[in-house]
């Protein structure tokens, strides 16, 4: 399985590849939603995106709306992982087509149950 880390922020890339790299993933971390999606497009295709909200260039609801524009990346599972904790963001961000949603700070364990949930386990 191969995930797709987008945040701006190293730190957490670190992090979230780590916590990938443990479940089993192949990960490739990038630093905006622009780069997410060149890399998407350049394949290998990811299986999960992990997706910032807030990023420069472009942020993680506009890669999401972008991924969702494509049919042959339907089948891409889109996780935000972000510190935005507003309910209607929340909604936002389902609504364009993110199937799951953690807020920032979370444990490895969150992750992991949210990846079995979504039958990525």
């Amino acid at each position: 399985m191969r995930a797709l880390v987008i945040d701006d922020s190293r730190a957490m890339r670190t992090i979230l590849t780590k916590i990938m790299t443990g479940l089993d993933f192949e990960v490739e971390a990038v630093g905006d939603g622009a780069q997410a999606l060149e890399a998407v497009q350049r394949g290998p295709r990811p299986d999960v995106c992990l997706v910032d909200w807030n990023m420069p260039v472009m942020n993680g609801l506009d890669f999401i709306v972008e991924v969702r524009k494509n049919r042959e990346w339907r089948d891409i599972t889109l996780m935000m992982v972000t510190t935005e904790a507003e309910q209607a963001n929340i909604v936002r961000a389902l609504a364009a087509g993110a199937h799951e949603y953690v807020i920032k700070p979370f444990t490895s364990d969150i992750i992991e149950s949210k990846l079995a949930m979504l039958g990525l386990l």
